[in-house]
């Protein structure tokens, strides 16, 4: 009889370890893919606008009142009139065509980096701006700034999955809690109430640079009859060698 139980002990302990192992196993949380992780295009790096349409509007600042394409209402026609670069210097609003809805705009540079693995840092070189994008959920709450709160996502058409396994998609980013400023270096306003929706594509056509595109919408319930949508392009540098940022000028 004491030989049988030993034998059964022998046979039974590691039935019971064997168990508790796969009961860890199971129990055990597999880390959440982060956004850098998961990106299906590489954001990163410099990249110089390509000014090739709007010329009056981007490279220099704009006589007062040459608002044409941008759908104003009475009230928002009425502000840019009276814009007046001398009392933005005198009151310090320098910044205030550097928001991020109108900043994408100008002549500028960008550098974009991850600040961690959720989170997208975007310089730019015109008014030495900073702004970064959030994957994971976030409040808007705080101050109003420039370039206030925004929170991105993926965008994954059917799955993300091209020709060859590839992933391919777009980023979209949704801007809020922003500081008033201007659509337009010529005093054509935005509101406190502005969204700005962002899509970011990344291109590469056949014999040309690496391009990044995107697609600014702006709604301002304020001072716009409708959303003022526009595409952006940027070009890919090599590197930093030409990065020199510049502070914000209302009148330049």
């Amino acid at each position: 009889m004491r030989s049988r139980s030993l034998a059964v002990v022998v046979i039974v302990l590691p039935l019971v370890l064997s168990g508790s192992v796969r009961a860890q196993t199971r129990g055990a949380q597999t880390p959440a893919p982060t956004a850098r992780s998961t990106a299906p295009i590489d954001l990163t790096g410099y990249w110089v606008a390509v000014i090739s349409e709007d010329w009056r509007w981007r490279m220099i600042t704009p006589a007062r009142g040459d608002f044409p394409s941008i759908p104003l209402n009475r009230e928002g026609q009425r502000v840019a009139e009276a814009w007046d670069p001398a009392k933005d210097e005198a009151s310090g609003e320098r910044c205030k065509a550097y928001g991020a809805p109108g900043l994408m705009r100008g002549p500028t540079r960008l550098h974009i980096t991850w600040q961690d693995d959720n989170t997208l840092q975007l310089e730019t070189e015109y008014g030495t701006q900073t702004r970064v994008f959030r994957f994971a959920n976030t409040t808007a709450q705080g101050a109003r700034t420039w370039q206030g709160v925004s929170a991105a996502q993926w965008v994954l058409p059917g799955g993300g999955r091209g020709r060859g396994g590839a992933r391919f998609g777009a980023m979209k980013s949704v801007t809020t809690q922003l500081r008033p400023g201007y659509l337009r270096k010529n005093g054509v306003p935005y509101s406190a109430d502005t969204v700005l929706m962002e899509f970011w594509d990344v291109h590469t056509p056949a014999n040309y640079d690496k391009l990044l595109v995107v697609t600014n919408i702006v709604e301002d319930p304020v001072y716009l009859q409708l959303p003022w949508t526009t595409a952006i392009h940027f070009k890919k540098e090599p590197d930093g060698g030409k990065w020199d940022p510049t502070p914000c000028d209302a009148r330049f």
